[in-house]
């Protein structure tokens, strides 16, 4: 017997089989066990989601001499055998991808004019039923209006929006739900025991990761594998090899480059990558992913339940994530989900693909908002590290338009006498510590090791932060605004360890045990010492100390 596709091989043959969909086969089932069948079906979802072997599955299910208590078929009577191997005369199938004209649609009306044959349901599968044509779907409303009931029709698509509103209104809609990646990951496990063939676990998992939600995909991904290294053990490098995908420690490193404003050595990567035979469209793809997976971790610790990846390639990007800028990061995403669509139809990939890693080194190359943002992170980047200085004559210049109508007012809070009230309601012994606090945040901001510490993504997010002195007269409120980053720097310093860390640096540097509490930003007028901003006092007694922004 010749050789049969393991998606082919193992399509469910009963209800119970059909892995990610249990809300639709329930409702079809009980609808078998109850007698309440309608006459028009439309399965929507995308591919792979098991929308046409349940079409299939329901056919059998509704025509079966002897079906089980649960509603499902028997896969014994000799219904059920000819509806699985295609001979079944009333269950016709139909490919509006092919077969999307009107004289198509004309010859369903004639024929649903005659009883079925064998079967007690006639059953009409239209697959891919958003390419027939308007005329067709005009031929086919009138009988979908008044149906013979004997008759059922199962309409599957993977864009239910180009279905006439007309035919959607007399039909039962399903929504096909991509299937989680465990679930995949169970299935594959499972049919490979069944083949007699090994696999480590990370490799399957890899497969189902790449499968994006759909099981045929998955099976045919496996299979590929399979064939390429029949015989051996599965390994998860051996899936990467034949995939055409990159590990994590190449992101890793290419990430490294990047976020450095390392040009020529983020292109070596890419260089790399391109001789190692890759498939560049998915390497975009999963860059991208791995982007985003950064992105959760910077946002909150507890993310990382969401991202399934291996314990060990978790940590080293939790590295990447505390030392990338939360800005560039969103910036590297929207150009590299931009690079996603274009390269897809592109025949010079690998010359889109080296623009768009030298648009994420050199964020002077485009005009909008983030990438100016990243070009002013960069310039105080240099600014701190003593890399950048201004000549005299572009100091006398900037002087010569601040004096002028140029002037940016970057305050627009009322003026508050923030000292006075700290001296009206602090002890002496407070305002000194007080100061020593200030100064102490100061240099937790411009040292190297602290930040290394903490790491850049987080230290972003506690410059967010608005530093007021807490009611206690003794501890430090943490308060944030409301804008988007805001709310996410708010949220990360909600977790203890991240409060417990700053807590520490200064206790280090102090030797004072200074409680540390986080709160949205509140927006009363400076009147009491508990609103009062540290960041907005100039000295602080006689220590001189100056909080900077």
């Amino acid at each position: 017997m010749s050789y049969m596709a393991l998606y082919r091989k193992w399509r469910p043959d009963e209800f119970e089989e059909v892995k990610g969909q249990e809300h639709v086969v329930t409702t079809l089932k009980n609808q078998i066990i109850h007698d309440r069948i309608g006459h028009a079906y439309l399965f929507c979802g995308t591919r792979g989601t098991g929308k046409t072997t349940v079409a299939k599955l329901f056919a059998k299910a509704v025509n079966c001499e002897h079906p089980l208590e649960d509603g499902s078929p028997c896969n014994e009577c000799a219904t059920c055998k000819a509806i699985s191997t295609g001979s079944a005369l009333d269950v016709i199938e139909l490919d509006a991808a092919s077969n999307n004209g009107v004289d198509n649609i004309r010859d369903i009306r004639e024929n649903v004019q005659y009883s079925p044959t064998s079967c007690k349901y006639k059953v009409y599968i239209i697959d891919e039923a958003h390419m027939l044509s308007d005329s067709a779907f005009n031929a086919l409303l009138k009988t979908l209006e008044e149906p013979p009931s004997y008759v059922i029709f199962i309409m599957a698509t993977t864009e239910s929006h180009k279905i006439p509103i007309t035919i959607r209104s007399r039909c039962q809609k399903y929504d096909f739900r991509r299937i989680g990646l465990e679930v995949i990951y169970e299935r594959l496990a499972d049919l490979l025991q069944r083949e007699g063939l090994e696999a480590e676990e990370k490799a399957i998992r890899y497969v189902a990761k790449v499968a994006d939600g759909s099981m045929r995909d998955a099976l045919s991904l496996m299979d590929q594998c399979i064939s390429y290294y029949l015989g051996q053990t599965l390994t998860y490098d051996k899936v990467l090899e034949v995939l055409g995908s990159v590990d994590v420690e190449i992101f890793n490193e290419l990430m490294t480059h990047v976020s450095d404003d390392n040009t020529m050595e983020a292109l070596r990567v890419i260089d790399e990558i391109i001789w190692q035979g890759r498939e560049l469209n998915q390497f975009v793809t999963d860059f991208t992913w791995y982007m985003r997976n950064l992105l959760l971790l910077q946002t909150a610790d507890t993310m990382s339940s969401q991202i399934d990846i291996a314990a060990d390639s978790l940590e080293s990007m939790k590295v990447i994530a505390d030392k990338v800028n939360f800005e560039s990061l969103t910036r590297y995403i929207r150009v590299f989900s931009e690079l996603s669509s274009e390269i897809r139809y592109s025949t010079q990939k690998r010359v889109v693909l080296e623009l768009a890693v030298i648009k994420l080194t050199t964020p002077q190359m485009e005009v909008n908002t983030d990438s100016i943002l990243e070009r002013l992170r960069v310039l105080e980047k240099k600014v701190e590290e003593g890399s950048f200085s201004l000549t005299d004559e572009q100091l006398a210049a900037l002087s010569a338009r601040q004096g002028g109508n140029n002037t940016v007012v970057m305050e627009t809070e009322p003026e508050v006498d923030r000292e006075a009230i700290l001296k009206k309601e602090l002890t002496p012994a407070e305002y000194e510590d007080m100061g020593k606090i200030v100064d102490c945040l100061n240099d937790i901001k411009r040292d190297p090791a602290a930040i290394e510490q903490m790491g850049h993504s987080v230290m972003d997010m506690f410059k967010q932060a608005r530093i007021n002195i807490g009611p206690d007269h003794r501890s430090l409120i943490l308060a944030f605004g409301k804008d988007d980053r805001s709310v996410i720097a708010r949220k990360r310093f909600e977790q203890p360890e991240a409060r417990e860390l700053l807590k520490q640096m200064i206790a280090e540097r102090t030797d004072l045990d200074v409680p540390i509490e986080c709160q949205a930003k509140d927006l009363a007028a400076e009147t009491d010492v508990s609103n009062v901003n540290l960041a907005k006092i100039s000295k602080v007694m006689t220590i001189g100390v100056k909080l900077e922004d």
